[in-house]
Formats: C-alpha cells, structure tokens, sequence
C-alpha cells in the first residue's frame, strides 16, 4: 500500500514538473513575438521583465549567473572642476598594480535628462571595461537637463577630457592614451568631445567607442525609428521627443553639429567602434554615422546585433550578445592604436554558432522565465488576498 502511494505521488510530482516545464516554454514562446518581430528567447524574457517593472537594467544579477575573484581594482568618487567654477561628481576605477595606465572617460546613456541614467546605472559596464582593458576608467557625473540644457552637458565632458589629459601623472595614467566610451545619449557625448578635442586643439583622443548613439536630433524618418520607436525596447519615441525639449529646447540647436553630429565634418577623428542593436529606434542614425565616418576617413569598425534591443550591453551578465559586444569594445580599446589604415569594416552577429552558448542562453532564459512567471503569479495571490 505504500509501495503504491510513494509511486502515486511520484507520478503527480511528477506530472506537475512536466506541466510547469511546458507552461514556462509556451509562455516564453509566446514572449518571443514581439510587435515588431521575433526575438530570441533570452531577450524576450528580459524585455518581458523590464516592462513588467520585475527588474530594472542597474539590478544586481544573480550570483548563480556571474562570477567573482579577488579585486583588481579600486574605486572612488572624485569631484572634477569645470569651466563654470562649480564641480562635477564622478568615479575612477584604477588597478591596483602598475601605472601609466590607459584612461578611458566613460560617458553614460540616460537621454540627457535628469531620473533616466546616471554614474551608478551604468557601474557594471564602467567596472567591466576597468578589468578588461587594465585600464584607467573614469565615469563622468556630467550635469543634465532640465536643470542644466545644452550645452552644459558637453562642456562637463569636455572640461573631464581635460581634466584627465592635465592630472594623469598624479593618478597612475598616461596621458597619450585617452579614450572615450559612451552609451545611447552618452554616445552622442563621446562623439561629440572628439569633434570638440580636435576643434579646440585639445587632448589627442586615441579612439572612441559609441555604444547604439543617438546621432541626430532632426525629424529624419530613419526607419528604425517608426519601427521600435513604441518603447516596448527599452527607448520610446516619447522619451526622445522629451529628451530633445529639455536638452536642446530651441529648434535651432537641432542641427548644430555638438548635438548631432551626424551634420559634423568628421575629419580627423579617432579610430571609432560603433555597436548597433536590430530592435533599436537609434539603429540606422548609428550606422549612418559609421558610413559617414568612414567616408571621412575615420577608421571604423562596426557591429549591428540582431536579435536584441537599446541598452543590451547593460545586461552582458546575463546576454551572450551583451557580453560579446563588450568584449569586442574591450578589444578595440586596448588595440585601437595598431590600426594604420582607413578601413571600414561591418559585421553582423546573430549570435553565433557556437552550440553550447545556445544552448546555454536557452536554458538560462527558461531558468528566468520561470523566476518571473514565479513572481507573477506570487503577486496575483498576494493582491486576491488583501
């Protein structure tokens, strides 16, 4: 009789495993199709989360998916001068051994405006390039809209350029080794101090790498734009149209070449790496960029990633995308300055074709969906019983 009960429950236990399995598979299947297309498992439960409110870019990620080792480097809040008298809070990661190392001004995205992006939401990224390129790596607390309009934000930025450049010796960094990264509005940023180092006379820049960069703040009718401009990938066209009116508010500064530098002459700028997203309304602006650096004479490297949204590298703990798109900045960095020619080179990454990443990134997106569908229907009970 207790042969038979053990072997009952055994069966019920585990039919409810194979119903719950196929559950979480039809759900995040059904995640997949998105209004403008289908996306791969793993962005599609991450996009399932962050429009759901479950988790937010700047999260901690779970330590079952990340790894950790003794520290490398150490970290603190610097107060930078700028032009106007005031000071701006910003973070320097440096490695603990060695000096004159190379020095990367890391501008975050975060649409110019106060509440969407600031030094803490982009750390994991700041802290990653840090290890990866052994280099210097100082995020810069630049000072946004609507308080401060443009162009408050580039001249902070500038300003930290050279900040950097002049007080390098004192912090262990090389001064003739100075890039900039920037993400989203912060690509915009990066770009634009490189046009403004070389119209000023300022710091040589050794490369810079733009992360999907806004490029423009004209009505042009990219397509990308119409396509993903819904918000659903983590950028709305409403944020956009709001991020214009509070930075630039005076329709004349649309065009001005330090807020869209898709208008610049682009001559002597620094070799440049430009990552792209498939379902990102910044997309062609970006790539339009790259073919017009190159066309200019710039060397450029440029990487579209299909199969993921704004903001991806953000989330390279948990995305093989992410993390490849990271390393390929990492590389371009610490190797920008071989490059002798004026080549443009484009690729395209679907993800690759290693089996085991797959693999990986499928287990691991169901492991997810099982974790937020958890917490759903946790918080549908919860709200039945108050």
């Amino acid at each position: 009789m207790k042969l038979k009960q053990l072997w009952t429950g055994t069966m019920i236990f585990s039919l409810t495993l194979i119903v719950c399995a196929l559950t979480v598979i039809l759900i995040v299947h059904q995640w997949t199709h998105t209004e403008a297309g289908r996306v791969p498992p793993k962005t599609a439960v991450i996009l399932q989360a962050v429009n759901q409110n479950l988790v937010t870019p700047d999260m901690n990620v779970p330590q079952f998916l990340t790894s950790s080792g003794p520290a490398r480097f150490t970290s603190e809040y610097i107060e930078i001068p700028v032009s106007d008298g005031e000071t701006i809070m910003s973070k320097m990661y440096r490695p603990i051994e060695g000096d004159s190392h190379p020095i990367i001004l890391y501008y975050h995205g975060g649409a110019f405006m106060e509440g969407y992006g600031d030094i803490e939401t982009h750390d994991n990224i700041v802290r990653a390039l840090a290890a990866r390129t052994n280099s210097i790596v100082i995020a810069v607390g630049y000072r946004v809209a609507p308080t401060y309009p443009y162009p408050t934000a580039i001249e902070d930025s500038y300003d930290a350029l050279n900040w950097a450049y002049l007080n390098a010796f004192s912090f262990g960094g090389d001064s003739n080794r100075i890039s900039v990264v920037g993400d989203s509005a912060g690509g915009n940023i990066a770009t634009v101090v490189s046009l403004m180092a070389r119209d000023r006379n300022g710091p040589e820049i050794q490369s810079q790498v733009l992360f999907y960069p806004l490029t423009t703040f004209q009505d042009i009718e990219f397509e990308s734009r119409l396509q993903y401009d819904s918000g659903y990938y983590l950028l709305s066209r409403n944020v956009m149209m709001q991020a214009r009116d509070t930075y630039t508010p005076h329709e004349v500064l649309w065009s001005d070449a330090y807020t869209s530098p898709l208008n610049a002459q682009l001559e002597d700028l620094p070799p440049t790496l430009i990552i792209t997203a498939e379902f990102d309304p910044l997309r062609d602006e970006g790539e339009e960029y790259a073919k017009k650096l190159a066309e200019s004479g710039v060397p450029v490297v440029h990487y579209r990633y299909n199969g993921v949204m704004h903001g991806f590298v953000s989330f390279y703990e948990i995305m093989y995308r992410g993390n490849h798109a990271l390393a390929e900045a990492a590389l371009f960095l610490r190797t920008s300055d071989q490059i002798t020619d004026d080549t443009y080179q484009f690729h395209v990454f679907d993800g690759g074709t290693n089996v085991r990443v797959q693999l990986r990134e499928e287990a691991e997106a169901y492991a997810i969906g099982s974790f937020l569908i958890g917490k759903q229907v946790v918080k549908l009970f919860s709200s039945l019983f108050e």
